[in-house]
């Protein structure tokens, strides 16, 4: 099994594939693929934040409470993904016709969530990540890995958020 460290990191990866999916996506003006991407890149990072929310940021600061502010700054980070992501989502469900969407304030926006998460994922991987993989014992990894795992099964495939995305 993976060290929850590495599964995050690599979950790190696989969510950056899809922002640069959908960058290509909102560039080629291509609406379709643009709502896909997007709702697929929402959905994933969601899984993610809980992830950490719920399992990785609570161990962390159980064993450091110097982290906190790192932490407080890393939250306010994912209501930022979280809030654009979805005003940009609402924006591709209205109905109006392809020519009226502004596919340009979307790339803007996802430009800036592009910027801010490569920040975001840096801190988390050089300070939380280091701190759980070093503070917390060989067991409590262990058992930190498990609960993440069990969260990330639930992140959505391309298929699956394209089936949902279609039925909008």
């Amino acid at each position: 099994m993976l060290q929850a460290q590495q599964r995050l990191s690599d979950d790190h990866q696989a969510v950056s594939e899809v922002l640069t999916q959908l960058l290509t996506a909102l560039k080629n003006k291509d609406v379709k693929a643009s709502h896909s991407k997007l709702d697929l890149l929402w959905a994933r990072l969601a899984v993610h934040i809980r992830a950490e929310h719920l399992h990785l940021f609570p161990a962390v600061i159980t064993r450091c409470t110097e982290a906190q502010p790192v932490v407080e700054t890393l939250r306010a980070d994912h209501d930022f993904f979280m809030t654009e992501l979805a005003r940009a989502v609402n924006t591709l469900r209205q109905p109006p016709t392809e020519e009226e969407i502004n596919l340009n304030s979307i790339l803007d926006v996802i430009l800036e969530v592009e910027k801010r998460l490569a920040n975001h994922n840096e801190i988390e991987e050089n300070q939380i990540y280091r701190l759980a993989s070093t503070m917390l014992t060989e067991s409590e990894q262990v058992e930190l890995a498990t609960r993440i795992n069990a969260e990330l099964e639930h992140r959505p495939s391309r298929f699956s958020a394209e089936a949902w995305a279609n039925k909008l």
